[in-house]
This record gives structure tokens, C-alpha cells and sequence, in this order.
């Protein structure tokens, strides 16, 4: 049975979100070298009217927030612990245009042309049927409005990938990341992008190739057990003997110290920055 949106979310993204919630200040540690390359591109200008699909905890969101002042932003998700977070935060940092809410984007029935700019932080990925979900978007924004978002390339392109795949098979061949029906890289390759976008009704679509490393903890043990919660590490694990699974952990646990670099455990990984406007 295919997975939905939402199940899918869970399953790859369910342990950086509990370390989001169990590690409050640490909210999306993990690709804070890439926030300031998404910021820069969305150009948020004040006064504008900001959604955020697919917000998390909210930073990228209060990121907004603060760039639109007095502009109101909206962060949406489906996750509703990670939206309470969002409010925490957001109500600490004493942002008052901010709003979160319980949603998917993907038919979500937003107010048409309520919003110039829509953003989004790896919150894209899953959707079952793009081409409608970016419409549904789409029809959120006013005329001439425009979305900036944040996906990953290719997982043979993002170090944090193979290494992590390389280290729990041990040689073995494995099963790429980009070919299995639960996948964040559902829009790494470009012609794909351009086609949903177009067919979503977005012109002017662009795609920049940024490369910034991404943060898996302060040092090795922290990242060994971030990486150890993963869906996609435990299902690996699993399948394998009580010996075979000890020998990956230990591998697993080699790749983390060796990436170690004293300011945090750092991989290489590859993003597109895709842009597009509705006419």
C-alpha cells in the first residue's frame, strides 16, 4: 500500500523532528549553514504576506517573520507537536505577525491570492500528486507572486547519504535512496521540477545548486545516535543478523568520529533552490 503524505513525512523525517522537540534549542541544527541561502533568495521584503509549507518548528518561519514585519507570516504542517513548538518559540522570541496552523498543502483550502511569497524548507517532498499540490499553492498566491524553496539533489550528490548507506552495508550493494517510494529526493532532478512547476501553472522556473554542509550533532556519540533513530537506519538494521547489525553500528559509528570536527559532525549535501512565479 503507498504511503501518504503525512506517513511518509513520519517515517523519514520522525527522529530529527523528536530531536527538534526533545532538543529545543536546537531547531533545525541540521541544515543551519543552508537557512541563510534560502533567506537570501526569497528576497522577503516588509509588509509582505509569507506562507511557510511545511514549517516544522518553526524557523524558517520566524525567519520570515522577522525579514516581513510588518508583513504577517502563516506556517503550515501536519505535524501538530512541531507546530506547538513553532508557537513556543515564536511567542519566546516575541513575534507577534506569526501564525501557525494544522495543515495540508497540498489541498488545503487557503484563502486564493491571499499571500505574495510562499516558501518552504525540505517541506515539499512527498506530496502524492505534486503537480496538484502546486497549484493548490499556486492559487494562495497573489498574481505575479512567487515561491522559493529548498530540496534536496540527488542522494549520490549528498555525502550524508552515502555515507551513512556505505556504512551500514558494508560493501553489500544497496538499494539507491532516489529509487524507493519513501523518498525526500522525489524532486532532485530539474527536468522533473520544471514540469510540475509548468504544469502547476509557474513560469519563470530557476534552480540554484548550493553546496553547504549539513550538522548531525555536537560530536560522535551525539551524531551516532541521531543517525540511530532514523526510520531508514532502523529498517536497514533489522534486516540484517544480531552480527551483522553489530559490525554496521560499529561501522556507523567509525563514519560519525571520522566526520567529527571538533565544532560538530559535519557531511557534505547538495540542494536545489528552486524558484518559480505565477503569471
Amino acid at each position: 500500500m503507498e504511503l501518504s503524505n503525512v506517513e511518509q513525512h513520519a517515517l523519514w523525517n520522525g527522529a530529527a523532528g523528536a530531536h527538534r522537540l526533545s532538543n529545543p534549542d536546537q531547531d533545525d541544527a541540521e541544515v543551519f549553514a543552508l537557512q541563510p541561502r534560502l533567506r537570501e533568495a526569497a528576497a522577503i521584503a516588509p509588509g509582505e504576506r509569507v506562507l511557510d509549507v511545511g514549517c516544522g518548528t518553526g524557523q524558517s518561519t520566524r525567519d520570515a517573520a522577522r525579514a516581513a514585519a510588518p508583513g504577517r507570516v502563516l506556517g503550515v504542517d501536519l505535524s501538530a507537536g512541531m507546530l506547538d513548538r513553532a508557537r513556543e518559540r515564536s511567542a519566546a522570541e516575541g513575534l507577534d505577525n506569526v501564525g501557525y496552523e494544522q495543515a495540508d498543502a497540498q489541498v488545503h483550502p487557503f484563502p486564493p491570492a491571499a499571500f505574495d511569497v510562499a516558501i518552504s524548507q525540505f517541506g515539499v517532498m512527498f506530496f502524492a500528486d505534486p503537480v496538484a499540490a502546486f497549484a493548490n499553492i499556486g492559487r494562495a498566491l497573489r498574481p505575479g507572486g512567487r515561491i522559493a524553496m529548498m530540496v534536496w539533489q540527488h542522494g549520490e550528490r549528498n555525502e550524508w547519504v552515502v555515507a551513512v548507506r556505505d556504512a551500514l552495508a558494508g560493501g553489500a550493494a544497496t538499494r539507491s535512496p532516489d529509487r524507493i517510494s519513501v523518498s525526500p529526493f522525489a524532486l532532485a532532478e530539474p527536468a522533473t521540477v520544471e514540469h510540475i512547476l509548468g504544469a502547476a501553472g509557474f513560469v519563470d522556473v530557476s534552480l540554484l545548486d548550493v553546496r553547504e554542509p549539513v550538522y548531525y550533532g555536537r560530536d560522535a556519540d551525539a551524531a551516532y545516535e541521531f543517525v540511530s533513530g532514523l526510520w531508514s537506519t532502523g529498517t536497514a538494521l533489522a534486516a540484517m543478523t544480531l552480527d551483522g547489525a553489530e559490525r554496521a553500528r560499529l561501522r556507523l559509528r567509525a563514519v560519525m568520529a571520522a566526520h567529527d570536527t571538533g565544532s560538530g559532525v559535519l557531511f557534505d549535501s547538495r540542494v536545489w533552490i528552486v524558484l518559480a512565479r505565477r503569471p
